[in-house]
């Protein structure tokens, strides 16, 4: 269901549309934690009650800093960010989970509008993803938060994003599925279509930013936008 925006930049035409990957066009993210649940399992560590929130969004010079000092990995960040990484990557070779409809919206809104991906996720990832999926030649433009140093809530993903697509962020609509990844692309002047991830539901207060909510990523069209339905 449409959201009201509060912003002028709601009335500007939609040039571009970012993506946001984790949560949006592949289910990662119980993979993710996942994976670094159990690597602290195996060196005897608890899993702190918010760490599971707390990492959504973080790149990965920050979720791998923060799985040394808060969870206790005794190994320093880029070893506990390589280990995690590769075992993400061998996940994802024995089955890529892609969201139901996302392929086909890509390639649908990709026909109308150039097409940007943002992600938490490391570049390496992503490119496994985008080969795999077979959805790399739909992007103009890839980015990875450890490209940018600072992850969501920060905006700095989505502004690579529109500086390497050629678009300002206000015509730009970012599709995202969590409370960070939301105040991020709106801090960074685009409007938003929520998606809102069903493991790890957006705050209320994240939710309603968005300019556009809707229930699927099967539901999302140029026509959502504003644009013409092809």
């Amino acid at each position: 269901m449409p959201v009201p925006a509060d912003s002028g930049i709601a009335h500007m035409s939609v040039a571009a549309v970012v993506f946001y990957l984790d949560g949006v066009l592949i289910d990662s993210e119980g993979v993710w934690d996942r994976v670094r649940r159990d690597l602290a399992a195996e060196a005897g560590r608890p899993w702190p009650a918010s760490a599971t929130a707390d990492m959504m969004g973080m790149s990965s010079l920050e979720w791998s800093a923060y799985m040394h000092a808060a969870v206790g990995l005794s190994d320093p960040p880029p070893t506990i960010n390589r280990d995690v990484v590769a075992r993400v990557v061998s996940s994802y070779a024995r089955h890529l989970p892609l969201i139901t409809g996302a392929v086909e919206t890509v390639r649908r809104m990709g026909r109308r509008f150039p097409l940007g991906l943002a992600s938490s996720s490391n570049r390496g990832v992503i490119d496994v993803v985008m080969s795999a999926s077979g959805l790399g030649e739909e992007f103009s433009a890839t980015v990875s938060s450890e490209e940018v140093g600072v992850g969501k809530p920060a905006p700095d993903v989505y502004l690579e994003a529109a500086r390497c697509l050629g678009v300002e962020p206000p015509a730009c609509v970012a599709v995202e599925d969590s409370g960070n990844g939301i105040r991020s692309a709106v801090a960074a002047g685009m409007r938003v279509v929520a998606i809102p991830n069903h493991e790890f539901p957006p705050a209320r207060d994240a939710l309603g930013l968005a300019t556009w909510q809707l229930g699927s990523i099967a539901d999302l069209s140029p026509g959502r936008l504003g644009g013409d339905a092809r």
